[in-house]
């Protein structure tokens, strides 16, 4: 409020020097007095010197005043939990049991190696760390579970193929940065990044526009690479699938009028769920505390599948209410049939689903004690045979 305050005054001091400046201008070049000249000339000057001073003082606190509301995150809706982290977030409800064995379940690293299905090594000789590379039924199976998860939500969602590379402006847009500019990779010698999910392209497909809002809603899907740094993950998930610096992920985004952004989001949650439920994984939705909410959400859902080998829930989707936060910063509008406003809409983003993780889930939940994997029967028909062996 104190720099908000102080911006605003500056700003007022800037608007008068211009309009002096503007005066004494006119008056110099109008008069007819050489001396009345000179002097309107040397007040001009001082009026242009005054006026830099001012608006150098204003660049150095807007400055301050951007980095701080820049990092200010969306607030949360008044039906969010208060917590702290993960642990105090609330489970809503769970659907099938969690999937236990007669026999000692593999981890999904060592079943897949074994099956031939990935190559952890060799895609760490070709690359580096948290890099994989999925061959022979791996590769089929990833490519299986891409096309299930467009086509599961393809009536409802328009399907886009976007660049993964994206500027600054989209980031921003989206909420990452500049807040989050460390989590993600930078093309050297560009202004370019990877994106981190499509959510950052289907965002910012109406940036800087005002749409009818007889066009409202729009529902967006794409499904890509996404690339993410992960810092401050150091020691977590060292091991398999779960979390990679290049993954694969179906993203659905809508942009909505404010009034049903609520329903909206509850529809969508669905649109997730709706996956696993004919995939037949075992799974639990939360809802997340305050704590542990993303920076651009005013309300999130967390789909967690269930994982054997470590006993658990893991995160497989997210599904958020960014309110108008995203819209604020893409410019996005439309124009409120009643009152001619130009208003900002509300935007809402899911995965549906992280293909990685889904990858995970199947081989850990659909193995068998002969070791070989039974395909999930909506699965069949993409993956063309039953079992891999």
């Amino acid at each position: 409020m104190r720099l908000e305050k102080q911006l605003s005054t500056l700003l007022r001091t800037i608007e008068k020097l211009n309009e002096q400046k503007n005066i004494n201008a006119k008056k110099a070049a109008t008069t007819e007095s050489d001396a009345q000249r000179k002097k309107l000339i040397q007040e001009g000057g001082l009026l242009r010197a005054e006026l830099e001073k001012n608006e150098a003082k204003y660049n150095e606190i807007k400055e301050d005043f951007d980095y701080i509301y820049q990092r200010i995150p969306n607030l949360p809706t008044e039906d969010v939990p208060i917590g702290k982290d993960e642990k105090e977030n609330v489970e809503m409800f769970k659907s099938r049991k969690p999937t236990f064995f007669d026999f000692k379940p593999l981890p999904h690293y060592e079943l897949a190696t074994k099956l031939e299905m990935i190559g952890l090594d060799v895609a760490s000789k070709i690359t580096g760390s948290r890099f994989s590379i999925y061959k022979k039924d791996g590769a089929r199976l990833m490519r299986a579970i891409q096309q299930f998860c467009l086509d599961v939500n393809a009536d409802k969602y328009e399907e886009y193929l976007p660049p993964v590379i994206v500027n600054k402006d989209s980031y921003y847009g989206s909420g990452q940065f500049p807040k989050f500019v460390e989590d993600v990779f930078k093309l050297e010698g560009t202004n370019y990044y990877l994106a981190s999910t499509a959510e950052v392209q289907l965002v910012n497909l109406h940036r800087n526009e005002i749409l009818k809002e007889a066009d409202l809603p729009k529902y967006y899907t794409a499904s890509t690479a996404c690339f993410r740094s992960e810092a401050g993950s150091a020691g977590k998930d060292t091991k398999g699938l779960i979390r990679q610096h290049q993954f694969y992920k179906t993203e659905l985004v809508k942009i909505v009028h404010p009034s049903t952004s609520k329903q909206e989001h509850e529809a969508m949650a669905k649109d997730a769920e709706k996956i696993l439920e004919l995939l037949e994984l075992p799974y639990r939705r939360m809802v997340l505390c305050t704590g542990d909410m993303g920076f651009s959400a005013t309300k999130t859902y967390d789909l967690e599948v269930w994982i054997p080998s470590e006993n658990k829930y893991r995160e497989i989707s997210s599904i958020s209410n960014c309110g108008d936060f995203q819209a604020r910063r893409a410019n996005i509008k439309f124009k409120d049939a009643i009152s001619k406003k130009n208003l900002y809409v509300h935007t809402l983003n899911a995965s549906a689903l992280a293909h990685d993780r889904l990858f995970v889930a199947i081989v850990e939940n659909y193995q068998q004690k002969d070791g070989s994997i039974k395909i999930p029967k909506a699965l069949v028909k993409y993956f063309g045979k039953e079992y891999i062996k």
